[in-house]
């Protein structure tokens, strides 16, 4: 065999497939409707199961009857999950499921279900402080460094500020759920399930956990997922529900999912995150102090104190306070760099406040204290406000805070930052070179739409030096190599290191094979442009399908394995950064909030296709536009009910709504050679900073809570917010 493979990442001007822009391979299945996803699946005999949930906010279940469900036309099976004595702490929180011959059979008879409730004090408070009382306001603590007291005291300036960001939802066009049989019993059971999960790889595994049976016993696919964002790693509640329905109608196959209602309610949210701050710090726009009050809620157990606000800037004199508010709606989950978008938020818009009372540009300001980022990362954000600056044209269209001339059409830019890890997962594949030629990879992983499956393939197809078409790759299954969940922004490091691993392996063997005919050791063979050849010989080659034919009738079939244990060797890194700029024209007399033009400079190490990272950014900034001017969860207190659990009245933004977006990747030969870092959260983080800062450049006044909405731009001219 030759030497000791060389995994290491081609060189920049060696590459011929890394780095170019091919479109997405899933692009023509999705685009044309066939693509499938698990919600699409319909399989012989399947049943559909439908949820009972609760109305109330929080309720004990006094008794229920689900005997004339039982009877109903087309029942198949019926599966309690809240027994009598059962506390429930939110809306819609599951109390049973039916299955059914027909959907419509099984909405008839969850509504023969009789439940009897004790309906418990609630609460679905959480902006306003003061009129939330114990038990569901408690105290979190104080953590202080340095001496804040002598900041504020020796401050030249000082600003004070509130900002809030509520809770949002998911909106996953997909919702939660699957389709799930359930055969047999024990050690026997044999469980087939097609979710929709950010984690294929793990999911039998907690599933197993759950319902007692053996991991090897079920079997998990997924072609397709229609949007997760962090919402959908475990098998979840539903799936329990589904495995019992089935296992109960003998075995049958059961389709159960969420309704669009359901879904909003009670399948996962990000958490809202409150504060008033003050900055201190010199009239040069040295920043010397920061003090914080925080409060928010993740749902019923609150929300911890955040140690990440301030954000990216340890500012070296600061007290910070919190205050977890518990409210009986549903509970968070992960989304999207879970707890960076109201850190970058609350610590973006305290900086310009502070920017603006000093009378500075915010862009000399966030620059003048990059001494409080990470020292690794000081010099990447340095050139990166000097990028995002001239992109946008600040030097152009800045202007002192409400300084923005007649007219009732207001213009303002507004900065933010954002940083991440997004180092790559513990992962395996496999590689397989066959006789004639072709070539298959296999890995379990799962491809969210971020292109997974197309820079998986271009990694191979770099490697073995052939066309990306004569790659067949094969995910989403849980007999092939194992991955790792789809979280974090480590996917692609995890994927394309041990792609590259496997591959590279699988060559070695083939140059093996092929190097005596070539009258040479195989360490002194390339592969490339579809030959093998001798390095420096290019004459001296064989084509790589003469090259496979040596094979005979065997296949070589190869691992990669990346352990992320120290062994990435190069291959994949963590820490990036990123700096974004609105552009936005608010109309002062309806309040409304129009976007520009938005900028996104992000650096994400070495980029495997540009394209597909641009995308990636794109996608984020739609989301985060959104967030930013539209999205919000309203609960009632009267009755504790989401009032606006759907897409009519929980607003998302349109294409129409978001502007031109500009996108800058950072792609210097400095970051190329940290390897693969994942850009999934970094682009989604600085927004509502970004767009808060650039309506109060527009208007003069801070608008203290997202989302921008007319009424609260409105409220805030008339010193109402």
């Amino acid at each position: 065999m030759a030497d000791t493979p060389n995994y290491n990442w081609p060189p920049m001007d060696t590459r011929k497939v890394i780095g170019t822009r091919p479109k997405r391979l899933d692009g023509p299945m999705k685009s044309s409707g066939r693509a499938k996803y698990s919600s699409d699946l319909n399989l012989k005999d399947m049943l559909h199961g439908v949820y009972l949930t609760c109305p109330h906010a929080h309720a004990r279940v006094k008794s229920i009857d689900t005997s004339a469900a039982e009877k109903a036309d087309g029942v198949q099976s019926v599966y309690v999950i809240a027994p009598a004595g059962t506390e429930l702490q939110w809306q819609s929180a599951e109390i049973a499921a039916v299955a059914a011959l027909t959907e419509d059979q099984a909405r008839d008879a969850v509504r023969l279900i009789r439940v009897e409730y004790e309906v418990l004090p609630h609460n679905v408070l959480d902006a306003d402080l003061a009129r939330i009382a114990a038990p569901y306001a408690q105290k979190a603590g104080e953590r202080m460094q340095g001496d804040p007291d002598k900041a504020f005291t020796e401050a030249e300036v000082v600003s004070e500020g509130k900002y809030g960001i509520p809770v949002v939802t998911h909106c996953c066009l997909e919702p939660h759920g699957q389709v799930i049989q359930w055969q047999g019993n024990g050690d026997g059971s044999q469980i087939q399930v097609w979710p929709s999960t950010q984690d294929v790889t793990d999911y039998a595994g907690d599933l197993g956990q759950s319902l007692k049976v053996p991991v090897n016993n079920i079997k998990v696919k997924m072609e397709y997922i229609g949007g997760g964002f962090g919402s959908k790693f475990g098998p979840d509640a539903w799936a329990i529900t589904g495995a019992n329905l089935s296992q109960k109608a003998g075995g049958r196959p059961v389709k159960l999912w969420l309704d669009r209602a359901t879904e909003q309610i009670m399948a996962g949210n990000r958490p809202s995150l409150f504060a008033k701050v003050k900055v201190a710090g010199k009239k040069d726009g040295t920043i010397t102090g920061w003090q914080g009050e925080t409060w928010g809620s993740g749902g019923v157990t609150g929300l911890t104190m955040p140690n990440n606000v301030p954000y990216v800037f340890d500012i070296p004199n600061s007290r910070r306070n919190h205050t977890q508010v518990k409210v009986n709606g549903g509970p968070s989950r992960a989304w999207r760099a879970p707890g960076n978008q109201q850190a970058s938020y609350i610590t973006c818009a305290a900086i310009e406040d502070f920017a603006a009372k000093a009378g500075l540009d915010p862009v000399e300001v966030f620059a003048k204290n990059l001494g409080y980022a990470p020292k690794a990362r000081q010099d990447t954000y340095r050139f990166q406000l000097a990028k995002a600056a001239e992109l946008a044209e600040w030097k152009t269209l800045w202007h002192p805070r409400g300084q923005s001339g007649p007219g009732p059409i207001k213009r303002g830019l507004g900065l933010a930052i954002g940083t991440w890890q997004g180092a790559g997962h513990a992962s395996q594949c496999r590689t397989i070179i066959n006789p004639d030629g072709g070539v298959r990879v296999e890995i379990d992983t799962q491809d969210l739409g971020t292109g997974t499956r197309t820079v998986i393939v271009q990694v191979v197809a770099e490697t073995l030096g052939v066309p990306m078409s004569q790659i067949k790759l094969l995910i989403g299954s849980n007999d092939l190599p194992r991955d790792g969940s789809s979280g974090g922004s480590t996917t692609v490091g995890g994927v394309s290191t041990s792609s590259r691993r496997s591959s590279v392996n699988a060559l070695a063997k083939l140059f093996d094979v092929v190097a005596p005919d070539l009258g040479v050791e195989p360490g002194q063979l390339e592969a490339t442009e579809g030959q093998i050849r001798v390095k420096g010989t290019p004459g001296k080659s064989l084509t790589w399908a003469a090259a496979c034919r040596k094979l005979g009738t065997a296949s070589i079939s190869e691992m990669g394995i990346f352990t992320a244990r120290g062994d990435a060797a190069g291959m994949t890194t963590g820490g990036v950064c990123g700096v974004q700029i609105a552009d936005v024209s608010v109309d002062v007399e309806t309040g409304v909030v129009k976007m520009n033009r938005y900028t996104a400079v992000h650096d994400c190490g070495l980029i495997i296709n540009p394209r597909l990272a641009e995308s990636v950014v794109y996608g984020a900034v739609i989301g985060g536009i959104g967030t930013a001017l539209y999205e919000e969860r309203i609960l009632d207190q009267q009755t504790g009910k989401m009032l606006n659990p759907d897409m009519e009245f929980y607003k998302i933004a349109g294409i129409a709504d978001v502007g031109d977006i500009r996108v800058h990747l950072d792609i210097r030969e400095e970051n190329d050679k940290r390897g693969v870092v994942g850009l999934g959260e970094p682009p989604a983080i600085p927004i509502c900073g970004a767009i808060g800062n650039a309506v109060a450049n527009a208007i003069g006044v801070r608008v203290p809570c997202m989302p921008m909405t007319p009424d609260r731009v409105l409220n805030a001219l008339e010193g109402r917010a």
